[in-house]
Protein backbone atom coordinates (compact mmCIF):
# COMPACT_ATOMS: atom_id res chain seq x y z
CA UNK A 1 0.00 0.00 0.00
CA UNK A 2 1.41 3.36 -1.00
CA UNK A 3 0.77 6.90 0.33
CA UNK A 4 -2.74 7.52 1.69
CA UNK A 5 -5.71 5.28 0.91
CA UNK A 6 -9.32 6.10 1.80
CA UNK A 7 -12.23 3.67 2.13
CA UNK A 8 -15.90 4.53 2.67
CA UNK A 9 -18.26 2.07 4.38
CA UNK A 10 -22.05 1.93 4.38
CA UNK A 11 -24.76 -0.40 5.66
CA UNK A 12 -27.78 -1.95 3.98
CA UNK A 13 -28.71 -0.67 0.52
CA UNK A 14 -32.36 -1.46 -0.26
CA UNK A 15 -32.79 0.31 -3.57
CA UNK A 16 -35.94 0.10 -5.73
CA UNK A 17 -36.00 3.37 -7.69
CA UNK A 18 -33.49 5.56 -9.47
CA UNK A 19 -31.07 7.03 -6.97
CA UNK A 20 -30.06 10.16 -8.93
CA UNK A 21 -26.90 10.48 -6.86
CA UNK A 22 -25.29 12.76 -9.45
CA UNK A 23 -28.39 14.89 -10.07
CA UNK A 24 -30.41 15.35 -6.88
CA UNK A 25 -29.01 18.35 -4.95
CA UNK A 26 -30.35 16.90 -1.69
CA UNK A 27 -28.34 13.70 -2.07
CA UNK A 28 -25.27 14.89 -3.97
CA UNK A 29 -23.23 16.28 -1.03
CA UNK A 30 -23.18 12.85 0.63
CA UNK A 31 -22.48 10.90 -2.54
CA UNK A 32 -19.78 13.33 -3.59
CA UNK A 33 -18.01 12.41 -0.34
CA UNK A 34 -18.38 8.71 -1.10
CA UNK A 35 -17.17 9.13 -4.68
CA UNK A 36 -14.17 11.07 -3.38
CA UNK A 37 -12.97 7.99 -1.49
CA UNK A 38 -10.59 5.65 -3.29
CA UNK A 39 -13.01 2.74 -2.84
CA UNK A 40 -16.41 2.31 -1.19
CA UNK A 41 -18.31 -0.64 0.27
CA UNK A 42 -22.03 -1.32 0.67
CA UNK A 43 -24.27 -4.26 1.51
CA UNK A 44 -26.47 -5.20 -1.44
CA UNK A 45 -29.73 -6.04 0.35
CA UNK A 46 -31.74 -6.67 -2.80
CA UNK A 47 -31.62 -9.21 -5.61
CA UNK A 48 -30.76 -7.64 -8.96
CA UNK A 49 -32.95 -10.23 -10.69
CA UNK A 50 -35.60 -8.08 -12.45
CA UNK A 51 -38.11 -9.88 -10.18
CA UNK A 52 -37.47 -13.17 -11.94
CA UNK A 53 -37.23 -16.54 -10.25
CA UNK A 54 -39.49 -18.51 -7.94
CA UNK A 55 -40.60 -16.55 -4.85
CA UNK A 56 -39.55 -18.50 -1.78
CA UNK A 57 -41.98 -19.33 1.01
CA UNK A 58 -39.48 -18.15 3.62
CA UNK A 59 -38.24 -14.64 2.86
CA UNK A 60 -36.45 -12.14 5.03
CA UNK A 61 -39.75 -10.38 5.80
CA UNK A 62 -40.25 -8.99 2.30
CA UNK A 63 -39.31 -10.35 -1.11
CA UNK A 64 -36.54 -7.96 -2.14
CA UNK A 65 -36.36 -8.42 -5.86
CA UNK A 66 -35.15 -5.38 -7.79
CA UNK A 67 -34.32 -4.17 -11.31
CA UNK A 68 -30.82 -5.21 -12.39
CA UNK A 69 -29.97 -1.55 -12.98
CA UNK A 70 -29.77 -0.94 -9.22
CA UNK A 71 -26.20 -2.23 -9.55
CA UNK A 72 -25.45 0.49 -12.09
CA UNK A 73 -26.98 3.17 -9.85
CA UNK A 74 -24.92 2.03 -6.86
CA UNK A 75 -21.77 1.96 -8.93
CA UNK A 76 -22.52 5.48 -10.17
CA UNK A 77 -22.97 6.46 -6.52
CA UNK A 78 -19.35 5.48 -5.92
CA UNK A 79 -19.54 1.89 -4.67
CA UNK A 80 -16.98 -0.69 -5.78
CA UNK A 81 -17.37 -3.53 -3.24
CA UNK A 82 -20.67 -5.34 -2.69
CA UNK A 83 -21.46 -7.75 0.14
CA UNK A 84 -24.27 -10.04 -1.01
CA UNK A 85 -24.77 -12.60 1.77
CA UNK A 86 -28.07 -11.52 3.32
CA UNK A 87 -31.31 -13.09 4.52
CA UNK A 88 -32.85 -11.95 1.21
CA UNK A 89 -30.34 -13.68 -1.07
CA UNK A 90 -32.76 -16.57 -1.77
CA UNK A 91 -36.03 -14.59 -1.81
CA UNK A 92 -36.51 -15.78 -5.40
CA UNK A 93 -34.96 -19.20 -5.00
CA UNK A 94 -31.77 -20.35 -6.65
CA UNK A 95 -33.00 -18.97 -10.01
CA UNK A 96 -33.23 -15.44 -8.61
CA UNK A 97 -29.84 -15.86 -6.95
CA UNK A 98 -28.17 -17.05 -10.15
CA UNK A 99 -29.71 -14.17 -12.12
CA UNK A 100 -28.22 -11.76 -9.57
CA UNK A 101 -24.81 -13.43 -9.77
CA UNK A 102 -24.90 -13.22 -13.55
CA UNK A 103 -25.93 -9.53 -13.45
CA UNK A 104 -23.02 -8.75 -11.12
CA UNK A 105 -20.55 -10.77 -13.17
CA UNK A 106 -21.67 -9.19 -16.44
CA UNK A 107 -20.81 -5.78 -14.97
CA UNK A 108 -17.48 -7.01 -13.56
CA UNK A 109 -18.57 -5.99 -10.07
CA UNK A 110 -16.56 -7.17 -7.06
CA UNK A 111 -19.02 -9.05 -4.87
CA UNK A 112 -18.77 -11.75 -2.23
CA UNK A 113 -20.98 -13.92 -0.04
CA UNK A 114 -23.04 -15.74 -2.67
CA UNK A 115 -22.00 -18.38 -5.14
CA UNK A 116 -22.72 -21.51 -7.12
CA UNK A 117 -21.55 -23.66 -4.21
CA UNK A 118 -20.24 -23.18 -0.68
CA UNK A 119 -16.58 -22.65 -1.55
CA UNK A 120 -17.59 -20.18 -4.26
CA UNK A 121 -19.72 -18.21 -1.78
CA UNK A 122 -16.92 -18.06 0.79
CA UNK A 123 -14.22 -16.88 -1.60
CA UNK A 124 -12.89 -13.32 -1.34
CA UNK A 125 -13.51 -10.75 -4.03
CA UNK A 126 -10.57 -8.50 -4.87
CA UNK A 127 -10.39 -4.94 -6.17
CA UNK A 128 -7.05 -3.62 -7.35
CA UNK A 129 -6.62 0.12 -6.94
CA UNK A 130 -3.42 2.00 -7.80
CA UNK A 131 -2.93 2.70 -4.08
CA UNK A 132 -4.03 -0.62 -2.57
CA UNK A 133 -5.61 -4.01 -3.19
CA UNK A 134 -8.75 -4.64 -1.13
CA UNK A 135 -10.33 -8.04 -0.45
CA UNK A 136 -13.92 -8.62 0.63
CA UNK A 137 -15.33 -11.69 2.39
CA UNK A 138 -19.07 -11.75 3.08
CA UNK A 139 -21.19 -14.05 5.24
CA UNK A 140 -24.57 -14.09 6.97
CA UNK A 141 -25.85 -15.55 10.22
CA UNK A 142 -29.50 -14.71 9.44
CA UNK A 143 -31.18 -16.90 6.81
CA UNK A 144 -33.79 -19.60 6.40
CA UNK A 145 -32.74 -23.24 6.41
CA UNK A 146 -31.63 -24.35 2.94
CA UNK A 147 -30.56 -20.87 1.81
CA UNK A 148 -26.93 -21.58 2.70
CA UNK A 149 -24.76 -22.86 -0.12
CA UNK A 150 -23.64 -26.48 0.09
CA UNK A 151 -20.32 -28.12 -0.64
CA UNK A 152 -19.55 -29.60 -4.01
CA UNK A 153 -18.60 -33.28 -4.05
CA UNK A 154 -16.71 -35.27 -6.68
CA UNK A 155 -19.96 -36.87 -7.80
CA UNK A 156 -22.50 -34.14 -6.95
CA UNK A 157 -22.71 -30.38 -7.52
CA UNK A 158 -23.07 -28.04 -4.60
CA UNK A 159 -26.20 -25.97 -4.00
CA UNK A 160 -26.08 -22.28 -4.92
CA UNK A 161 -26.60 -20.06 -1.90
CA UNK A 162 -24.97 -17.76 0.62
CA UNK A 163 -21.89 -18.11 2.80
CA UNK A 164 -23.27 -19.06 6.22
CA UNK A 165 -22.20 -18.35 9.76
CA UNK A 166 -24.48 -20.88 11.40
CA UNK A 167 -25.16 -20.75 15.11
CA UNK A 168 -26.87 -22.83 17.76
CA UNK A 169 -29.33 -21.33 20.21
CA UNK A 170 -29.98 -22.76 23.67
CA UNK A 171 -32.65 -21.38 26.00
CA UNK A 172 -31.58 -21.58 29.63
CA UNK A 173 -34.32 -21.99 32.24
CA UNK A 174 -34.63 -22.83 35.93
CA UNK A 175 -34.97 -26.33 37.39
CA UNK A 176 -38.71 -26.00 38.02
CA UNK A 177 -39.33 -24.74 34.48
CA UNK A 178 -37.27 -27.59 33.06
CA UNK A 179 -39.30 -30.14 35.01
CA UNK A 180 -42.50 -28.63 33.62
CA UNK A 181 -41.10 -28.67 30.09
CA UNK A 182 -40.14 -32.34 30.38
CA UNK A 183 -43.59 -33.15 31.76
CA UNK A 184 -45.25 -31.37 28.81
CA UNK A 185 -43.05 -33.27 26.35
CA UNK A 186 -43.99 -36.59 28.01
CA UNK A 187 -47.70 -35.80 28.27
CA UNK A 188 -48.08 -34.65 24.66
CA UNK A 189 -46.03 -37.47 23.20
CA UNK A 190 -43.41 -35.07 21.91
CA UNK A 191 -40.62 -36.86 23.77
CA UNK A 192 -41.80 -40.29 22.59
CA UNK A 193 -41.74 -39.05 19.02
CA UNK A 194 -38.20 -37.69 19.48
CA UNK A 195 -37.02 -41.01 20.86
CA UNK A 196 -38.59 -42.78 17.90
CA UNK A 197 -36.70 -40.52 15.47
CA UNK A 198 -33.47 -41.22 17.35
CA UNK A 199 -34.09 -44.98 17.18
CA UNK A 200 -34.70 -44.81 13.43
CA UNK A 201 -31.53 -42.79 12.82
CA UNK A 202 -33.35 -39.73 11.47
CA UNK A 203 -32.21 -37.58 14.37
CA UNK A 204 -29.11 -37.38 16.53
CA UNK A 205 -28.91 -36.56 20.23
CA UNK A 206 -27.46 -33.19 21.24
CA UNK A 207 -23.69 -33.06 21.60
CA UNK A 208 -24.24 -31.47 25.00
CA UNK A 209 -26.06 -34.03 27.18
CA UNK A 210 -27.42 -31.24 29.40
CA UNK A 211 -29.49 -29.91 26.47
CA UNK A 212 -33.12 -31.03 26.24
CA UNK A 213 -34.69 -30.68 22.76
CA UNK A 214 -38.31 -29.52 22.83
CA UNK A 215 -39.66 -29.45 19.28
CA UNK A 216 -37.30 -27.26 17.25
CA UNK A 217 -35.90 -25.53 20.34
CA UNK A 218 -33.14 -26.58 22.75
CA UNK A 219 -33.30 -25.96 26.50
CA UNK A 220 -30.78 -26.29 29.31
CA UNK A 221 -31.10 -25.94 33.06
CA UNK A 222 -29.26 -22.93 34.49
CA UNK A 223 -29.25 -20.72 37.57
CA UNK A 224 -30.21 -17.66 35.51
CA UNK A 225 -32.67 -17.74 32.57
CA UNK A 226 -31.33 -16.48 29.26
CA UNK A 227 -30.69 -17.12 25.59
CA UNK A 228 -27.24 -18.44 24.63
CA UNK A 229 -25.98 -18.38 21.05
CA UNK A 230 -22.81 -20.05 19.81
CA UNK A 231 -21.46 -19.84 16.28
CA UNK A 232 -20.58 -23.08 14.53
CA UNK A 233 -16.83 -23.65 14.81
CA UNK A 234 -16.57 -25.25 11.36
CA UNK A 235 -18.03 -22.15 9.69
CA UNK A 236 -15.69 -19.86 11.62
CA UNK A 237 -12.68 -21.96 10.67
CA UNK A 238 -13.72 -22.08 7.00
CA UNK A 239 -14.10 -18.30 6.84
CA UNK A 240 -10.83 -17.82 8.75
CA UNK A 241 -9.08 -19.90 6.08
CA UNK A 242 -10.11 -17.41 3.41
CA UNK A 243 -9.27 -14.42 5.61
CA UNK A 244 -5.72 -15.74 5.93
CA UNK A 245 -5.58 -16.20 2.15
CA UNK A 246 -6.86 -12.67 1.53
CA UNK A 247 -4.46 -11.14 4.07
CA UNK A 248 -1.57 -12.68 2.14
CA UNK A 249 -2.82 -11.38 -1.21
CA UNK A 250 -4.27 -7.94 -0.41
CA UNK A 251 -3.42 -4.81 1.57
CA UNK A 252 -6.83 -4.45 3.23
CA UNK A 253 -9.28 -7.25 4.09
CA UNK A 254 -12.94 -6.47 4.83
CA UNK A 255 -15.09 -9.12 6.51
CA UNK A 256 -18.80 -8.39 6.13
CA UNK A 257 -21.37 -9.97 8.46
CA UNK A 258 -25.13 -9.71 7.94
CA UNK A 259 -26.70 -10.50 11.32
CA UNK A 260 -30.14 -9.78 12.74
CA UNK A 261 -29.45 -11.74 15.92
CA UNK A 262 -29.44 -9.59 19.03
CA UNK A 263 -28.43 -9.58 22.67
CA UNK A 264 -30.59 -8.10 25.42
CA UNK A 265 -31.79 -5.32 23.10
CA UNK A 266 -31.91 -4.94 19.32
CA UNK A 267 -28.96 -2.56 19.52
CA UNK A 268 -26.79 -5.21 21.19
CA UNK A 269 -25.11 -7.80 18.96
CA UNK A 270 -25.81 -11.43 19.85
CA UNK A 271 -23.16 -12.95 22.09
CA UNK A 272 -21.53 -14.99 19.30
CA UNK A 273 -20.86 -11.95 17.11
CA UNK A 274 -18.05 -10.16 19.04
CA UNK A 275 -15.95 -13.35 19.39
CA UNK A 276 -16.42 -14.09 15.70
CA UNK A 277 -15.44 -10.56 14.67
CA UNK A 278 -12.36 -10.61 16.90
CA UNK A 279 -11.31 -13.97 15.49
CA UNK A 280 -11.51 -12.52 11.98
CA UNK A 281 -9.20 -9.69 13.08
CA UNK A 282 -6.84 -12.22 14.66
CA UNK A 283 -6.70 -14.08 11.34
CA UNK A 284 -5.74 -10.95 9.42
CA UNK A 285 -8.89 -8.93 8.67
CA UNK A 286 -8.35 -5.18 8.58
CA UNK A 287 -11.91 -4.46 9.68
CA UNK A 288 -15.32 -6.05 10.17
CA UNK A 289 -18.37 -4.34 8.67
CA UNK A 290 -21.63 -5.47 10.26
CA UNK A 291 -25.19 -4.80 9.13
CA UNK A 292 -28.56 -6.54 9.18
CA UNK A 293 -30.75 -5.17 12.00
CA UNK A 294 -31.35 -1.96 10.00
CA UNK A 295 -30.23 0.25 12.86
CA UNK A 296 -26.91 1.35 14.32
CA UNK A 297 -24.99 -0.75 16.80
CA UNK A 298 -21.75 0.33 18.42
CA UNK A 299 -18.17 -0.16 17.27
CA UNK A 300 -15.06 -1.60 18.83
CA UNK A 301 -11.36 -1.14 18.22
CA UNK A 302 -9.77 -4.56 18.61
CA UNK A 303 -6.01 -4.71 18.27
CA UNK A 304 -6.26 -1.28 16.68
CA UNK A 305 -8.68 -2.47 13.99
CA UNK A 306 -12.34 -1.44 13.77
CA UNK A 307 -15.36 -3.69 14.20
CA UNK A 308 -18.62 -2.02 13.25
CA UNK A 309 -21.37 -4.18 14.74
CA UNK A 310 -24.02 -2.61 12.52
CA UNK A 311 -23.91 0.36 10.18
CA UNK A 312 -27.70 0.45 9.93
CA UNK A 313 -29.67 1.31 6.81
CA UNK A 314 -27.99 3.27 4.06
CA UNK A 315 -30.78 3.19 1.50
CA UNK A 316 -34.16 2.15 2.92
CA UNK A 317 -36.79 1.85 0.20
CA UNK A 318 -38.48 -1.11 1.88
CA UNK A 319 -42.00 0.03 1.10
CA UNK A 320 -41.39 0.60 -2.61
CA UNK A 321 -41.13 -3.07 -3.61
CA UNK A 322 -43.54 -3.18 -6.60
CA UNK A 323 -44.28 -6.92 -6.62
CA UNK A 324 -45.17 -9.30 -3.80
CA UNK A 325 -45.94 -13.03 -4.08
CA UNK A 326 -49.13 -14.60 -2.77
CA UNK A 327 -47.29 -15.84 0.33
CA UNK A 328 -46.71 -12.24 1.42
CA UNK A 329 -50.41 -11.46 1.08
CA UNK A 330 -51.22 -14.46 3.25
CA UNK A 331 -48.54 -13.62 5.80
CA UNK A 332 -49.83 -10.09 6.29
CA UNK A 333 -53.54 -11.06 6.08
CA UNK A 334 -53.93 -8.84 3.02
CA UNK A 335 -56.81 -9.10 0.59
CA UNK A 336 -55.66 -10.46 -2.79
CA UNK A 337 -56.80 -7.37 -4.71
CA UNK A 338 -54.65 -5.01 -2.62
CA UNK A 339 -51.68 -3.36 -4.33
CA UNK A 340 -48.17 -3.85 -2.89
CA UNK A 341 -48.21 -0.31 -1.49
CA UNK A 342 -51.48 -1.05 0.29
CA UNK A 343 -50.01 -4.25 1.72
CA UNK A 344 -47.11 -2.33 3.21
CA UNK A 345 -49.43 0.30 4.65
CA UNK A 346 -51.47 -2.51 6.20
CA UNK A 347 -48.32 -4.04 7.64
CA UNK A 348 -47.22 -0.75 9.22
CA UNK A 349 -50.71 0.45 10.17
CA UNK A 350 -50.18 3.53 8.00
CA UNK A 351 -46.70 4.20 9.40
CA UNK A 352 -47.79 3.83 13.03
CA UNK A 353 -45.71 0.69 13.70
CA UNK A 354 -42.67 -1.10 12.35
CA UNK A 355 -39.83 0.67 10.57
CA UNK A 356 -41.67 3.93 9.71
CA UNK A 357 -42.55 4.49 13.38
CA UNK A 358 -39.02 4.19 14.82
CA UNK A 359 -36.44 6.92 14.26
CA UNK A 360 -33.51 4.53 14.78
CA UNK A 361 -34.15 2.90 11.40
CA UNK A 362 -33.77 6.23 9.60
CA UNK A 363 -30.45 7.32 11.07
CA UNK A 364 -27.11 5.97 9.93
CA UNK A 365 -23.53 6.93 9.31
CA UNK A 366 -20.73 6.41 6.82
CA UNK A 367 -17.28 5.71 8.29
CA UNK A 368 -14.42 7.08 6.20
CA UNK A 369 -11.24 5.14 6.95
CA UNK A 370 -7.76 6.38 6.02
CA UNK A 371 -4.54 4.38 5.89
CA UNK A 372 -1.12 6.00 5.54
CA UNK A 373 1.71 3.75 4.41
CA UNK A 374 -0.32 0.71 5.39
CA UNK A 375 -1.23 1.90 8.89
CA UNK A 376 -4.77 2.91 9.90
CA UNK A 377 -4.47 6.66 10.47
CA UNK A 378 -8.03 7.89 10.94
CA UNK A 379 -11.72 7.04 11.06
CA UNK A 380 -14.10 9.91 10.38
CA UNK A 381 -17.84 9.39 10.88
CA UNK A 382 -20.31 11.10 8.56
CA UNK A 383 -23.88 11.11 9.94
CA UNK A 384 -26.65 10.18 7.50
CA UNK A 385 -30.38 10.87 7.65
CA UNK A 386 -32.95 8.93 5.66
CA UNK A 387 -35.88 11.33 5.79
CA UNK A 388 -38.09 10.03 8.58
CA UNK A 389 -41.59 11.47 8.22
CA UNK A 390 -41.39 12.04 4.49
CA UNK A 391 -43.73 10.23 2.12
CA UNK A 392 -42.80 6.64 1.28
CA UNK A 393 -41.39 7.48 -2.14
CA UNK A 394 -39.20 10.27 -0.72
CA UNK A 395 -37.85 8.75 2.48
CA UNK A 396 -35.15 6.13 2.56
CA UNK A 397 -32.83 8.23 0.39
CA UNK A 398 -29.60 9.05 2.25
CA UNK A 399 -28.43 12.58 2.73
CA UNK A 400 -25.90 14.35 4.95
CA UNK A 401 -27.28 14.96 8.42
CA UNK A 402 -26.57 18.36 9.93
CA UNK A 403 -27.27 20.30 13.09
CA UNK A 404 -29.46 18.65 15.70
CA UNK A 405 -29.93 15.50 13.61
CA UNK A 406 -26.18 15.04 13.14
CA UNK A 407 -25.53 15.57 16.84
CA UNK A 408 -28.21 13.04 17.82
CA UNK A 409 -26.85 10.35 15.48
CA UNK A 410 -23.23 10.81 16.49
CA UNK A 411 -23.96 11.06 20.22
CA UNK A 412 -26.08 7.90 20.11
CA UNK A 413 -23.37 6.03 18.23
CA UNK A 414 -20.86 7.18 20.83
CA UNK A 415 -23.07 5.80 23.62
CA UNK A 416 -23.54 2.51 21.79
CA UNK A 417 -19.77 2.22 21.38
CA UNK A 418 -18.84 2.89 25.02
CA UNK A 419 -19.44 -0.71 26.19
CA UNK A 420 -16.87 -1.82 23.61
CA UNK A 421 -14.30 0.70 24.83
CA UNK A 422 -14.37 2.92 21.73
CA UNK A 423 -14.24 6.69 22.12
CA UNK A 424 -16.05 8.89 19.60
CA UNK A 425 -15.20 12.59 19.57
CA UNK A 426 -17.76 14.83 17.90
CA UNK A 427 -16.64 17.92 15.99
CA UNK A 428 -19.64 19.82 14.69
CA UNK A 429 -21.52 17.75 12.15
CA UNK A 430 -18.92 14.97 12.00
CA UNK A 431 -16.98 12.86 14.48
CA UNK A 432 -13.70 11.02 14.73
CA UNK A 433 -12.81 7.74 16.40
CA UNK A 434 -9.93 8.03 18.85
CA UNK A 435 -7.38 5.47 17.68
CA UNK A 436 -4.87 5.65 20.46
Amino acid sequence: MSSEFNLALSGDSILQRRLLSTEDPVLMPLFDRIRAADLAFTNLEVLANDYRGEPALESGGSHFGAPAWVIDDLRAAGFDLFAAATNHALDYGTTGLMLTIEALEARRIAFAGIGRNLEDARRPAYVTHPKATVALISCASSFARGQEASEQRPDMPGRPGLAPLRHETVYEIGAEQMAQLRAIAEATGLEARRQQMLAMGFQRPPKDPSVFPFGAMNFREAAKPGIRMTARASDIDALARWVREAAALADIVIVSLHAHEQGETKEDPAEFIPPFARRMIDEGASLVAGHGPHLLRGMELYRGRPIFYSLGNFIGQNELVPRLPSDSYERFSAEPDMTPGQVYRLRTDNDRRGFPADRRYWESLVPMLAWRDGVLAGIDLIPVGLGLGERAHRRGRPRLATGEEAARILDRFAELSKPFGATIERHGDTARVRLG
